[in-house]
């Protein structure tokens, strides 16, 4: 069962995100709140395992709650909304640590596939779009990538196209347990704490365009 907490300054979209994934069997929404300020309050009482959060809110706004959300222990997997399609806000929410975004126009389908991809932590959503993201904020690299080595560059070429562990394993002939060390070495050496982080590294660095 996924726990999602959803936050949004308007109540009517926090009510149509709620009735749409309360539908869904393995989800259950545990609660809601206004704005970062709220979602953190309640996070720490709750404990849920997503947290679906509009980016532009009052108070405490999606950026500043998703650092701190991911202070907690356990930390939940971040889901930001936005309206907007190039929303600076929404590539700085995912440089501070967000799992993924999406587009509050999206379908109810969009939206349970975005929760399920997100709470499993072995997926990327919308890689393109993260791309876009870095081009429209960054005209110019804005970071270094460590030396990487053959094997670890071709796993972050893999991530930016969002594939999966096991999409990974298949297209490299490699142990699904091998691909996981292999990511996780790749997380450490870039300095990042996740797949959605190290794919906006690659792109603003322009490792892959």
């Amino acid at each position: 069962m996924i726990r999602v907490l959803v936050v949004d300054d308007d109540a009517m979209v926090r009510s149509g995100f709620a009735a749409i994934l309360g539908a869904e069997p393995d989800m259950e929404v545990v609660g809601q709140a206004a704005d970062g300020a709220e979602a953190l309050t309640r996070s720490r009482q709750l404990t849920p395992d997503l947290v679906l959060m509009d980016v532009r809110m009052p108070r405490v706004d999606g950026i500043e709650a998703t650092r701190r959300l991911l202070r907690l222990d356990p930390a939940p997997r971040m889901l930001v909304v936005t309206t907007f399609e190039h929303d600076s806000y929404v590539l700085e929410a995912l440089e501070a640590g967000a799992h993924g975004f999406l587009l509050k126009r999206a379908g109810a389908d969009q939206l349970v596939h975005a929760v399920r991809t997100v709470a499993a932590a072995d997926g990327l959503l919308f890689p393109e779009a993260i791309r876009d993201l870095v081009r429209t904020a960054r005209t110019e690299p804005t970071r270094q990538l460590p030396q990487l080595s053959g094997r670890e560059a071709e796993v972050l070429a893999l991530l930016a196209r969002g594939l999966s562990n096991a999409e990974i394993a298949g297209e490299l002939y490699l142990g699904h347990e091998t691909v996981k060390t292999h990511v996780r070495s790749l997380l450490t050496k870039l300095g990042v704490r996740d797949r959605t982080q190290a794919v906006v590294a690659a792109f603003e660095s322009g490792f892959v365009s």
